[in-house]
């Protein structure tokens, strides 16, 4: 078996990220889920907190560790020896974005391949910008979200931290 690394802003980590690392865990030996971090993008949860809220929610599975990273993912792959990375995709839009994704990542590392998952249907319509929004307006995302991830969108807007 294989090791794989999932990469993703998980800003916030959605049923939809929990449901692809969950199939991904009886396919492949070990997975790294990686938090991007990347300061071109503004995220409402900062590297640090995208990574407990992850670590919290993949702790029942040994084979699942997560890490930050700030650079290509290929070179994350490389370093730790994976050969797989894993996109989840929920449509046609995503498959197109994350294809074209996969044809420059396998042109800066054509040794790492890319698998997609496609979502359960149940998790097709999981935006993290539309549970952003949706959580800022007080809205019910218990559907969508972990119950801690819910409790740390509330109180980054109860706050006035978004």
């Amino acid at each position: 078996m294989v090791k794989a690394v999932f990469a993703g802003s998980f800003d916030p980590p959605t049923f939809g990220h929990l449901n692809i690392i969950r199939r991904a865990t009886s396919i492949f030996r070990e997975i790294h889920v990686v938090v991007a971090v990347n300061s071109e993008k503004k995220y409402l949860f900062s590297a640090s907190e995208r990574v407990a809220l992850m670590q919290d929610l993949v702790s029942g599975w040994t084979n699942v560790s997560v890490h930050a990273w700030d650079k290509l993912i290929v070179e994350y792959a490389r370093r730790i020896g994976a050969s797989v990375l894993i996109r989840g995709v929920r449509n046609l839009a995503d498959f197109s974005y994350e294809f074209d994704l996969a044809m420059l990542n396998r042109g800066l590392n054509p040794e790492i391949e890319t698998v997609f998952l496609s979502t359960d249907p149940e998790y097709f319509v999981l935006r993290s910008s539309a549970i952003k929004e949706l959580a800022s307006l007080g809205g019910d995302v218990s559907a969508m979200v972990p119950e801690s991830v819910a409790q740390a969108l509330y109180g980054k807007y109860r706050s006035g931290g978004a």
